[in-house]
């Protein structure tokens, strides 16, 4: 049995078993072989596309913007098929092929990868970082459901069932009320590129009206259209608006198939639901988009109309790389599609009065605006009695409660609106917070340098600024000169328990997250008292289910907005109690507003005559003398100490040609700090020593040269982690505040 060709017995069943060759064979398709995916890899220095061959199987699949996985070092990963081409620069022998086409379809439009390569220029990310949060994750049956859904859609554009009288009526009253809205018009019909800052009037349901008149007229021009909200309380405000319209939202009818006009996407929906809705729009089958910020970057196509709502808010700028602020997005894509841009909200933000000044600069997110506000007559009609019962004021009328939470000339206007329904009662957020004010006139203690809020440690004596790091000896307040400062707590607790005091046998609702029963969403318009927090305010049921109104309206603890931090501190405040007084009846009803405590001038001037721009104005004025955003351009960068510095000193803001800022009346460092930050809250232990010693410093450059400021910090980003150095290190450009 030495024959090598001698055959090993074995019993049956226990013979081995002859494997399958895994050699396949590929055959490179005959049209555009070469595809160049985008993989979905969040590394800086892995941001550009690769190259891979297309097998002649999937050579009508693989088309751009579709999802393939592929081969990639040693794991598959998921990617988007940017373009097709004949040629590659990698050699043949290093190329691979695509393993698998997903049957989505085209998820990636061209003009939004088009988008996406601008947005990654404008914030310095890769397009990776923008495609991770624009396209939601795959769930495979929404697909075959959604294919099916469109071959029976008899809806391919929306909108046939707008209602054309009740749209004549808003569109009546939109048109009698501001001014400049003929020029919006004028663009929706000419359709070219507008950008415009809306300031609305007050009144229950009215800027939802206003956002439902925009969607509607884009759908009556063939536009489809991208509304981005702050929360889920205006997405429902808004669908409800639109539903008085005659456009309901995308939803399973009666058959089982999805159908409607409008669709919400939101990071807060089930995978398949938020799937669902992405691909309803990317097909075509449903052209208006509501949502939170994810909704920023929904696939549409044309000309097509962006608003987004209260443009300040915290909810707007994204909390992942590339920290793409939801009002640059949009504005960028409106630009790029030819479409209308909107920034709506009761509050100016001092980026809207910067373009609507005149004097903005060009740039990738920023531009001219055309404003649109209320005529004089009409804003003196539909606004509410605001009053400000501050120690002045409460002096002069005799009252002998002065320094009271509530003093009695609030109870008395507040008891006399209980007679005729409800009565809302803002208060601050929960929970403390320190600052240091003015120990004399207790108006806030900033730095003399860059006017940012200052801290006092429990370790350290000396006061230090929390924006540039300066530590501040010999202060002195720039109002009445004083040189003692105080610390001030600012919080919220027992507000019921004092109102029960105040208010017999009158019932009180507290509406706040942190409370028992969470935010309360609508009321009827009973006789009662509403204590809220900000954003938890209740809305007020009219009849047959109508918007209805607060009889008054009272801001309690003004005081603490002395005392926010934020460079926004103002503009927030102001935003906060013009949404508050939005619900109050006007004046020519009995309407009454009350602000109850000392408080900024200016807010409650902009507040009492509902002029917005009037405060942002005096924004962009000190932002001008202080060089600070919008004026310039900045960037927050933040990271282990090492890092920053390196970083720092690599685009040229310590030593090279960014080093120094010329200003209108003096040369300036271009660089805030750095100063020190506490390591996040959710650091995991074996990564606590690399997130040691943490700073951020803020850039400054002119706006002229935000897009290469954008470029600069990419590339160093890029080396640093391509180097594979030590310690922690991001940025973002236009942050909301500095600290």
């Amino acid at each position: 049995m030495s024959d090598q060709t001698a055959e090993q017995l074995a019993l049956d069943g226990l013979a081995p078993r002859k494997r399958r060759s895994r050699a396949q064979t590929h055959t490179p398709a005959q049209h555009l072989p070469i595809a160049r995916v985008v993989l979905d890899v969040q590394a800086t220095h892995l941001g550009q596309s690769f190259d891979y061959l297309v097998d002649e199987k999937h050579a009508d699949k693989a088309v751009p913007g579709c999802l393939v996985r592929v081969r990639f070092g040693g794991q598959r990963v998921n990617g988007v098929v940017w373009e097709r081409v004949e040629h590659s620069a990698t050699a043949a022998s290093a190329l691979r092929y695509i393993e698998r086409v997903f049957d989505g379809g085209v998820l990636v439009p061209r003009s939004l990868r088009e988008d996406i390569t601008g947005i990654a220029d404008a914030y310095g990310g890769t397009r990776a970082n923008i495609i991770r949060l624009a396209v939601p994750p795959r769930v495979a049956y929404v697909e075959k459901e959604q294919q099916f859904a469109q071959r029976l859609s008899a809806n391919p554009h929306g909108g046939r069932h707008i209602d054309t009288q009740q749209f004549a009526t808003i569109d009546a009253l939109v048109a009698s009320s501001y001014a400049e809205i003929s020029r919006l018009k004028q663009d929706f019909q000419a359709r070219r590129f507008g950008s415009f800052v809306w300031n609305p009037l007050p009144g229950m349901g009215h800027w939802q009206s206003c956002v439902a008149w925009m969607v509607t007229s884009a759908m009556r021009n063939d536009r489809s259209s991208i509304v981005v909200l702050p929360g889920m309380r205006e997405i429902e405000d808004v669908a409800q608006a639109l539903g008085h319209l005659g456009l309901t939202v995308f939803a399973p009818t009666s058959s089982g198939r999805y159908d409607g006009d409008v669709a919400v996407l939101s990071a807060a929906m089930s995978p398949a639901e938020r799937y669902r809705m992405y691909c309803a729009v990317a097909s075509g089958q449903v052209r208006c988009v509501l949502g939170t910020r994810a909704a920023m970057y929904a696939p549409v196509e044309g000309e097509a109309l962006f608003v987004i709502v209260d443009d300040m808010a915290y909810q707007q700028a994204d909390g992942m790389m590339p920290y793409a602020h939801a009002r640059g997005v949009l504005r960028l894509r409106a630009k790029r599609h030819q479409g209308i841009f909107v920034a709506l909200s009761h509050a100016r933000s001092a980026i809207s009065a910067w373009e609507c000044d005149g004097n903005a600069v060009e740039t990738p997110v920023s531009g001219f605006s055309t404003s649109i506000t209320a005529l004089p007559s009409v804003n003196k009609e539909r606004r509410a009695w605001v009053r400000w019962l501050n120690r002045d004021e409460l002096f002069r009328l005799s009252d002998a409660t002065v320094g009271v939470r509530v003093p009695h000339t609030a109870v008395s206007v507040l008891s006399k609106a209980l007679l005729s329904g409800s009565v809302l009662l803002s208060i601050p957020q929960d929970g403390v917070n320190e600052t240091l004010s003015c120990a004399n006139c207790h108006r806030q203690a900033r730095c003399p340098r860059c006017t940012g809020p200052l801290l006092q440690s429990s370790t350290q004596r000396t006061p230090r600024c929390l924006w540039c790091g300066l530590t501040v000896t010999n202060w002195r307040c720039p109002h009445c000169k004083h040189e003692r400062m105080r610390t001030v707590r600012v919080g919220a607790a027992g507000t019921v328990q004092e109102l029960m005091g105040l208010f017999r046998n009158i019932p009180i609702v507290v509406s706040s997250p942190s409370q028992p029963r969470g935010v309360i969403p609508s009321l009827d318009s009973k006789p009662r008292l509403v204590v809220a927090t900000p954003g938890a305010e209740p809305r007020v049921r009219g009849r047959d289910g109508a918007p209805g109104e607060y009889r008054a309206v009272a801001i309690l603890d003004a005081w603490t907005s002395l005392y926010a931090l934020g460079v926004d501190a103002r503009i927030d405040t102001l935003s906060a109690w013009m949404r508050v007084v939005s619900m109050c009846a006007p004046q020519s009803r009995g309407g009454q507003a009350l602000v109850i405590g000392e408080s900024d001038e200016g807010i409650v001037h902009a507040l009492a005559h509902w002029d917005a721009a009037s405060l942002a104005n005096q924004e962009l004025e000190e932002r001008r003398q202080t060089a600070l955003p919008p004026i310039y351009a900045a960037a927050c960068v933040w990271g282990r100490r090492e890092a920053v510095r390196t970083v720092l000193d690599e685009i040229g803001a310590l030593t090279g040609d960014w080093s120094s800022l010329q200003t209108d009346s003096d040369v300036e460092p271009a660089v805030l700090g750095p100063v020190p930050i506490a390591p996040p809250r959710t650091v995991d232990a074996r990564i606590l020593e690399g997130t040691s010693d943490r700073v951020k410093a803020v850039v400054r450059v002119p706006q002229q040269r935000r897009a290469e400021l954008a470029l600069r910090l990419r590339k160093a980003q890029a080396r640093h982690v391509a180097n594979r150095e030590p310690g922690e290190l991001r940025f973002q450009l236009d942050p909301k505040d500095l600290m």
